[in-house]
């Protein structure tokens, strides 16, 4: 059987896991965080979450691993037929995490660790991440999904993505980024009915929630 590994606050490995649930492939987790270990390198050589075990085979990289859950289960297909469609659902994908999450992510130390982040680091995100809603806006659909009629890899990016670039953003800036945007939200809370991305997100509040009562102990 697949194992997963990596944890449940970790947006990219919850990415791999909707995908699995939506195209009903059976899979274990295992419990792992991001290490430089030489041993956890084996398995990950960039020591990042999440990691595919397949038959004591390693892939990483949440893409790659969803790349390959398409080729290697073709039912419940995650991508539309079309060739020219299909490249649209990357191009969503692409655009959502190397313009959009990734620039939100050097917000997330003020957002949600309790760091800070310098104010020429707000300004270049706050230029950046324009630029990435902006190509988010041209090229996303809601009819009713974000590529179009059926649900995508793009969906399963967008439900996991979307909601840290927005509280981030919210939670930095005081506005969020994706506000004006008036189909993100029924968007969202549509997934979030589907019985995959509402484990997903169930199990990560749990996940999150044990992970700041450990910070909590540990500081008392």
């Amino acid at each position: 059987m697949l194992k997963l590994g990596g944890f449940a606050v970790s947006n990219y490995y919850n990415k791999v896991k909707v995908a699995l649930l939506e195209k009903a492939i059976p899979f274990e987790e295992a419990f792992c965080m991001t290490s430089q270990d030489e041993a956890y390198l084996k398995r990950s050589p960039m020591g990042k979450v999440p990691y595919l075990e397949i038959d004591g085979q390693f892939l990483c990289e949440s893409q790659v691993i969803c790349e390959y859950l398409e080729d290697h289960y073709p039912e419940n297909p995650l991508y539309p037929k079309d060739v020219f469609e299909r490249a649209r659902v990357r191009e969503l994908i692409t655009v959502m995490e190397l313009h959009m999450e990734l620039v939100a992510r050097r917000l997330y130390p003020q957002a949600f660790f309790g760091g800070t982040v310098s104010d020429e680091i707000k300004k270049h995100v706050e230029k950046d991440l324009a630029k990435g809603v902006r190509a988010f806006k041209q090229l996303a659909k809601f009819s009713p999904f974000i590529a179009g009629a059926n649900l995508t890899y793009a969906d399963c990016a967008a439900g996991v993505h979307l909601p840290l670039v927005s509280l981030s953003s919210k939670i930095v800036y005081g506005r969020d980024v994706l506000d004006d945007f008036a189909p993100v939200r029924p968007y969202l809370k549509m997934l979030n009915e589907r019985p995959a991305f509402r484990k997903v997100n169930d199990d990560r509040k749990v996940a999150t929630e044990a992970m700041a009562a450990a910070a909590r102990a540990k500081k008392g």
